[in-house]
């Protein structure tokens, strides 16, 4: 191949680019886009490791992938493929189903697993979902890439952190705000490969998936005080779940 000539386009199929039809004129008419930092390699398997701030992340993330001339394939909640239409282009994509506190769990394991033996790039939010860290640092996440990551050290998967900011300008479910006009600025960047080594031929156990997920968004972490030019906290936010209310007792029947 001619020096300087582009390696031709992963193969994607008809889903892909009816998404991609979608998605590419919403990212250009919300935000402009700065994008630095490492780049995704040209072929081979990729666990992508990302922070979650807001529900135009894997909007933005796809396009992202998708302009380096990779498919991204997404871990989401099983329960988005009961939508009409939506599960069909979910499934026709290649996206992953995640069927959480299930028997199914670690199904979506497998299936990260058969997309890495392909050559694919494997997108991850370890916070299973929208952060609740009042300032949008990530929080304390689930360990679910910790034991992908684990299972595939032996196939040459190049794991890289990575960090998207600016989505939650546009829009912010938990404060119910969105914005459309001015623009939005959302700089995405993607850090240095992460050297596992010294974890391999190791017992996978619930303790060292915990640690390799720590490990691994520390450096998320990183990339997002980068971008934000601010220092990150020491540690992860931990959001507990307010109880409900109590209800209220019954009045006392009336004699």
């Amino acid at each position: 191949m001619a020096k300087g000539a582009r390696l031709p386009r992963e193969r994607s199929g008809g889903w892909v680019w009816f998404a991609a039809s979608i998605f590419y004129p919403l990212c250009r008419l919300l935000a402009k886009r700065i994008n630095k930092g490492t780049t995704l390699p040209a072929r081979g398997p990729v666990i992508l490791v990302m922070n979650h701030i807001s529900h135009l992340d894997p909007v933005y993330d796809s396009v992202f992938v998708h302009k380096q001339r990779r498919t991204p394939r997404f871990l989401a909640k099983a329960s988005l493929w009961e939508k009409p239409f939506v599960g069909k282009v979910l499934t026709g994509t290649g996206q992953i189903p995640v069927f959480r506190g299930t028997m199914q769990a670690r199904d979506s394991l497998k299936h990260a697993s058969d997309a890495l033996e392909q050559g694919g790039v494997v997108v991850v939010y370890p916070e299973g979902t929208i952060t609740r860290d009042p300032d949008g640092w990530p929080m304390a996440s689930r360990t679910g890439v910790g034991w992908m990551t684990l299972d595939n050290l032996d196939k040459d998967v190049l794991v890289l952190p990575c960090a998207r900011w600016g989505t939650l300008s546009i829009l912010d479910v938990y404060k119910k705000k969105y914005r459309i006009f001015p623009r939005a600025r959302i700089s995405t960047t993607i850090g240095e490969p992460v050297d596992l080594s010294k974890y391999k031929g190791l017992p996978v156990t619930n303790t060292l998936a915990r640690e390799v997920t720590d490990l691994l968004m520390h450096k998320v972490m990183d990339l997002v005080g980068e971008i934000r030019g601010e220092t990150p906290p020491a540690d992860f936010y931990h959001y507990v779940k307010p109880k409900p209310a109590p209800k209220p007792a019954p009045e006392a029947e009336k004699t």
